[in-house]
């Protein structure tokens, strides 16, 4: 007899772009409010490191173990990693005693489109 359950997958969150592209239209005080609390989340140079090595990690997921080597402690990468998470950027999954982060693809989807209409223009 096999002890094996089939567990039903769940489907990512869906993350909407958080604002307009800056050329389109002026940003809600709304829009603006969330678009700044994503750019200051990457605003420190900790936290753009562990955001770009989660982003760039093979699999699209990143162990907290593979990422930790920032120059800081654990505890502060773990505070980085909370702030991060805070500000919709990354989302995270316990695996045993690991926590596993992952960057959304809708996520950098929504900060290229964001930016993107303003490079156009320049």
């Amino acid at each position: 007899m096999s002890n094996v359950k089939v567990l039903p997958l769940l489907e990512p969150d869906v993350v909407a772009a958080c604002c307009p592209p800056l050329n389109e239209r002026p940003m809600s005080a709304e829009e603006a409010e969330v678009g700044a609390k994503m750019f200051k989340a990457l605003g420190d140079p900790v936290r753009l490191s562990l955001f770009s090595a989660v982003a760039s990690h093979e699999g699209g997921e990143a162990c907290v173990c593979d990422i930790s080597d920032v120059g800081v402690s654990q505890p502060t990468v773990s505070h980085h990693l909370k702030k991060l998470k805070e500000a919709g950027l990354l989302s995270s999954e316990r695996r045993g005693t690991w926590v596993y982060y992952r960057v959304e693809p809708s996520v950098l989807a929504a900060m290229g489109a964001l930016l993107s209409g303003a490079a156009k223009t320049a």
